[in-house]
């Protein structure tokens, strides 16, 4: 169960007219749904991908046991004009070391807020004020670090953080996205694909993950959660009556993955497309539908509600391994055809990670470089302990661990 620990105080003033406080279930809900239904309104005559939250604003932190949103408020009406989440996570930083680390996520200002002049022509800084509340609840509860994560080409998000809020660009992992179309991938002769227990992930992901960034200590907790629809081994077939798993030998070749969704969590859907845009995506549909013999690249139906599902503890060895892990995005591609619902397979990867050159995507959905930023809150922490700053080290492995928890 996750439980919020050690809470900022109850109605802090931070500048003029603007108070920064933590969310209350009962009385916020409907004005943070109202707010951010305001920020998902594009541009006039654009697409827009918005995001319902199926009722619950703090889905997208609930399941770290150490969490956080706050609110902003404005003027006498007590219009709520900001939002912010946050959690801290154990996870490694190189090397089997540990660091305490804090998660910022979901910063969103009311578009009518976001330039408001006050008296003297000062702007509200709304986002920076609730970015500062966040790292001060983030200190308190002995973060070492804090990070957030960003589309490389958001400038204005890049902005606040690097150079009003002191933030580091740290790391550009990339996100790969996999429409799920109407027909089955093949997922290879000869191969097997076995789902592991628990445990036996959690032995091979501590191994396989130890001198990584990003690895969660509490790897076990998430891998238990109802979210988690399992993790599975993909392996050559003639190795499968040799392999007995409660020896801990591995196959000479073998690739393994988790598998997320995201359906209780929230939804998506694009909006804004034009006509002919819509009828060329649904025909490609159809005709998938029709003739799924043809493997036709066929766009998923994004235009009515849809969730994902998110790879992730992607990993492979031996000589077939870039074969095995196909094998395995296959897999949980099919598992996303059996899922009415579900529209694309997402996984995000170091950028010198192996398996970033095998795993299937459309490179118009997919993303290159997905900005980390990154900021030191306690200071000398490194030094106590004899280590360096962890902003200035260099990686000691290509791997990064992409907690599903975060998207």
């Amino acid at each position: 169960m996750s439980v919020k620990i050690a809470a900022v105080n109850s109605a802090p003033t931070v500048g003029v007219g603007v108070v920064v406080r933590e969310y209350d279930e009962e009385e916020d809900k409907v004005g943070v749904e109202e707010m951010e239904r305001r920020c998902e309104i594009g541009e006039e005559g654009k697409p827009s991908l918005v995001a319902d939250l199926l009722g619950d604003p703090i889905c997208r932190v609930r399941h770290f046991p150490s969490h956080i949103m706050l609110v902003a408020e404005y003027g006498n009406g007590r219009e709520i004009v900001g939002v912010i989440r946050g959690c801290i996570k154990t996870v490694t930083r190189g090397n089997s070391l540990y660091v305490k680390l804090a998660y910022i996520l979901g910063l969103r200002v009311a578009p009518s807020h976001r330039v408001l002049i006050i008296r003297k022509r000062r702007r509200l800084g709304i986002g920076k004020k609730l970015v500062q509340k966040l790292e001060e609840w983030c200190k308190k509860n002995g973060a070492e670090y804090v990070y957030m994560a960003t589309d490389c080409t958001n400038e204005a998000s890049i902005n606040l953080f690097t150079r009003k809020c002191e933030y580091t660009k740290f790391r550009t992992p990339t996100m790969l996205v996999q429409p799920v179309h109407a027909h089955y991938k093949s997922l290879g002769s000869g191969i097997a694909i076995v789902q592991l227990n628990p445990k036996l992930a959690e032995t091979l992901y501590r191994r396989a993950f130890a001198n990584s960034e990003f690895f969660p200590k509490d790897i076990d907790k998430i891998l238990s959660n109802k979210l988690n629809l399992g993790t599975f081994m993909a392996l050559p077939k003639k190795f499968l009556p040799k392999w007995d798993p409660k020896t801990g030998i591995l196959p000479p070749s073998f690739a393994i993955m988790s598998v997320w969704s995201t359906k209780q969590l929230f939804r998506l859907q694009v909006k804004g497309v034009s006509m002919l845009t819509y009828a060329c995506c649904m025909a490609s549909r159809v005709l998938d539908a029709w003739m799924p013999w043809m493997m036709l690249p066929s766009f998923p139906d994004v235009f009515r509600k849809f969730w994902v599902y998110f790879l992730y503890g992607l990993h492979m060895e031996g000589k077939n391994g870039p074969r095995l892990m196909k094998s395995l995005c296959a897999f949980a591609h099919n598992m996303g055809r059996d899922d009415d619902g579900c529209g694309a397979v997402v996984a995000e990867v170091g950028q010198r990670d192996p398996v970033r050159e095998v795993i299937p995507h459309w490179r118009k959905l997919s993303m290159s470089e997905d900005l980390w930023c990154i900021k030191k809150l306690n200071y000398g922490s490194d030094e106590k302990c004899g280590l360096s700053d962890w902003l200035n080290s260099r990686p000691s492995s290509p791997l990064i661990f992409v907690d599903p928890r975060d998207i």
